[in-house]
This record gives structure tokens, C-alpha cells and sequence, in this order.
């Protein structure tokens, strides 16, 4: 059982797995009372006079509580294992590097806002990402009740900061949105899905020597929840890919249950029209 439960995983790409530990090893102990939160926030004093440098790492993993945490840590491991999966399939290394390039550029922003925490602008960021790279006209649906484009969860996330937070926890997360932009935009923003900063997102070499390649990913899109897109409900968001479309140009020609676009013959005649096999 328990080497069942090792080769399982395994399987996780290995900076979400490391992300995933990391957040699981700063968020329980604070959450069953072992260990204060405030020997784990980012207090700059600490750092600079007492050389509390362990301030810097932990700020980037401490979740909330109860049902907001496990929300939280759902979407930090499908966007995490979205990403690398797809995008940085036997890329590992770089994706921690720009990893730690995103997390730098959230400490400067955040600087001004004297924030403790930044779990939330990182994931803010991911989610940036992903939604970025999901497919056009893929939509989410927040616990059933609304349905929006994908690219407007991150904004959608930084709303419901306001709401619950105030002003400040919002600021954090618009320093995510700005990063995860920052992050798509030099790495993908370009033409031909290649950013003006891309060879400064590749690994070092000691980056390389740390982080293994990981698994051979199985390819795909990413949703903004993470993951590959239509793969359900995460933390309450469920991603809808695009709909079909009768002239064959949407992401796929299969229709919705209940809702059947072409008839069979007419569907089987479309699909001979078709040599890519990913839409068969």
C-alpha cells in the first residue's frame, strides 16, 4: 500500500509535487497550532536584523483555513500540474526558474503593501497563465452558478479578494495579476506563441543539475483551473471547452449531449473532411 501510494506519487511532475509538500509542510502545522504563524509570515525586520531568510520561502505557502485552503491547494496543484505537464513537459527546470523569477518580481511588488503572506499572488498568477493558454471560448463555471470566460477567473479571483479581504489582500492579488502577465507575455505573448523574453526564461545549469525533466507530459491545452481543459470541477471551478461548431472550425466537431449539431451521417461525412487524428 504504502509503495502504491510512493509510485503514485511520483508520477506528480516534480516542482508540483515540491510546491504541493511545501504547501502542505508551512499550512499544517500552523493549521493544528504546532507552530505560530507568525514565525512563518515575511517580516522584513526578521529577515534583514535576525537572518530569518526562512520568512521568504514560507510567505509563499501558507494557506488559509478550513474549506478555503482546500480549495486553494486544489487549484495550486491542477494549475502547477497543468502547466508543467503541458507547457513545460521535460522542462521542469525552467519552469521552476521562471518560477522563482515570478515569486521575486511579487516580493518587489508587494513590498510597498508591507504584505506577510503571498500564497495568494502567486496562485493569482498561475491561474494567469493558464487561463491565458486555455483555449478561445473556454469557459468556467464557478460552483454551478455563474459561467465566464476563462481569462476573467484571475480578475474574477482578485474581486473576491476585495470582497473578503479589503483593499490590501485585493492589492496583493492585482500584483499576481501583473506578474502572471508579465510571465505570459515574455514567455508566450509573442508571435507564433514565442515571448521577446523567452531565452531568459532557460534554466542555469545548476537549475538543470536541482530540478529532474520530469515525466514526458500527454500534451494538451491548460484551463485556467489547471489541467487539461474539460478535465472538471476544481475548487469549485468547472471548465467547459468550446463548443463545436458547424463549419469544423471550433477545438473539436463533437456535440454536446442533447444537443446534436449534425445528424449521423452528416457527422460521420464531416469527420472524413479531417486528417488530424487529435479530432477524431
Amino acid at each position: 500500500m504504502a509503495s502504491d501510494f510512493a509510485a503514485e506519487l511520483m508520477k506528480i511532475p516534480p516542482v508540483t509535487r515540491f510546491l504541493c509538500a511545501a504547501q502542505l509542510a508551512v499550512s499544517l502545522p500552523v493549521m493544528l497550532q504546532l507552530v505560530s504563524a507568525t514565525d512563518v509570515v515575511l517580516i522584513w525586520r526578521s529577515v534583514i536584523q535576525r537572518y530569518e531568510i526562512w520568512r521568504i520561502f514560507t510567505s509563499f505557502f501558507l494557506g488559509g483555513s478550513g474549506i478555503n485552503f482546500i480549495f486553494d491547494f486544489i487549484m495550486l496543484y491542477r494549475n502547477s500540474d497543468g502547466l508543467e505537464s503541458n507547457y513545460y513537459s521535460r522542462r521542469s527546470s525552467d519552469y521552476a526558474w521562471q518560477l522563482i523569477w515570478a515569486a521575486g518580481a511579487i516580493l518587489t511588488l508587494c513590498y510597498p503593501l508591507n504584505s506577510y503572506v503571498h500564497t495568494r499572488p502567486l496562485l493569482i498568477a498561475l491561474t494567469y497563465v493558464s487561463s491565458q493558454l486555455s483555449p478561445p471560448g473556454t469557459q468556467a463555471s464557478i460552483f454551478g452558478l455563474i459561467t465566464i470566460p476563462v481569462a476573467y477567473y484571475p480578475y474574477l479571483m482578485v474581486g473576491m479578494d476585495l470582497v473578503m479581504g479589503g483593499p490590501t489582500t485585493a492589492a496583493s492579488g492585482v500584483a499576481g495579476l501583473i506578474v502572471g502577465h508579465g510571465w505570459w507575455w515574455s514567455m508566450y505573448g509573442g508571435a507564433g506563441g514565442r515571448g521577446s523574453l523567452e531565452e531568459w526564461g532557460k534554466a542555469p545549469a545548476w537549475m538543470k543539475r536541482l530540478v529532474s525533466d520530469g515525466p514526458q507530459g500527454a500534451g494538451g491545452t491548460v484551463n485556467a483551473a489547471g489541467g487539461n481543459a474539460g478535465s472538471g470541477a476544481i475548487g469549485g471551478v468547472h471548465v467547459i471547452p468550446p463548443r463545436a461548431r458547424a463549419d469544423g472550425s471550433s477545438m473539436g466537431l463533437g456535440a454536446e449531449a442533447g444537443r446534436e449539431l449534425v445528424d449521423r451521417q452528416n457527422y460521420r461525412a464531416a469527420l472524413t473532411e479531417f486528417t488530424d487524428t487529435r479530432y477524431v
